[in-house]
């Protein structure tokens, strides 16, 4: 199979457990990893968002790249995550390929002034510095349009998809036309809740943080899909949970997903400012949502 066949899936990103003394707990990062493996995931994002990617020092970001290829890379196509300005993305986009990563994905650049144009730059920047390997950028801007990704895959190559993220399926379905519909492949990056009507627009991915918790339920919905049967009873056991991670503009995306772990007995439920663990009441939204779950 291919790259872009391999990543035409659910892609899962993987929480960051943290130990009693705030550090990254590799080595429950390893086991959170190997059961994501063991549960039928195929591909696996190292510091996305729901790994807390802004909250990481440098190193730390280091160690969860060198622990998931490590633990991954023969058995799932690793996709790094990088970003922050451009000389640390390109920096850390070597260190990826350097550690056996297959692609990478590139942050949304965080700046409160991005021009489409510089939008277009920063991603050929970093997918230059690694021709080698695929590049998905991470996309949740209304602005790029779809002859801005057309302008960055004619320049870029190795730009073999996006993760889009802008919550707006009718704006995705005309955004992927005009950049070429099926030139490149498209990962829905709001995960599981947007992945069906994603679908219908020309998505063959999908974004999940939920699957940290439960593979086989995120893989459930993927089976559906692709089958075109059943995906409104696999859409309808994710919901309540994806509900609570976007609640106050996703407050607590991550804290849901560590809370679900924790109570699960399989990692603390720490998350790094600005999140927050989550209180007794949120929690219990938690069990409930998550009861029936497999394992």
């Amino acid at each position: 199979m291919s790259l872009v066949e391999r990543l035409a899936t659910a892609v899962v990103i993987p929480v960051t457990p943290f130990a009693e003394d705030g550090s990254v707990d590799a080595s429950c990062y390893t086991k959170l990893v190997t059961r994501l493996l063991d549960g039928g995931v195929t591909a696996v994002t190292p510091n996305g968002n729901t790994g807390e990617f802004y909250t990481l020092t440098p190193r730390e970001r280091q160690i969860v790249l060198e622990t998931c290829t490590a633990a991954a890379a023969e058995r799932a196509v690793v996709v790094a995550g990088v970003g922050l300005d451009v000389h640390t993305a390109e920096a850390e986009a070597r260190a990826a390929r350097d550690a056996g990563a297959h692609a990478i994905m590139i942050h949304q650049p965080v700046h409160p002034y991005v021009s489409p144009a510089g939008w277009v730059d920063y991603n050929v920047a970093v997918a230059s510095a690694v021709p080698e390997l695929g590049v998905l950028p991470y996309l949740k801007s209304r602005a790029i349009s779809g002859g801005h990704i057309a302008e960055l895959a004619d320049r870029a190559p190795n730009v073999i998809g996006l993760k889009y993220s802008v919550d707006d399926p009718v704006l995705f379905a005309a955004v992927r036309a005009d950049a070429g519909g099926d030139r490149l492949l498209w990962i829905a990056g709001l995960a599981e809740p947007y992945a069906p009507a994603y679908w219908q627009a020309g998505a063959r991915g999908f974004t999940s943080g939920l699957a940290n918790v439960a593979p086989r339920v995120a893989l459930d919905l993927l089976a559906a899909l692709r089958a075109g049967d059943g995906v409104e009873e696999a859409w309808l056991r994710v919901r309540r949970f994806e509900e609570l991670r976007a609640r106050g503009g996703a407050a607590d995306n991550v804290a849901v997903v560590k809370e679900a772990l924790h109570q699960r007995g399989l990692c603390r439920r720490d998350v790094r400012p600005p999140g927050h663990v989550l209180g007794p009441e949120a929690a219990a939204e938690v069990a409930a949502a998550i009861a029936g779950w497999p394992s």
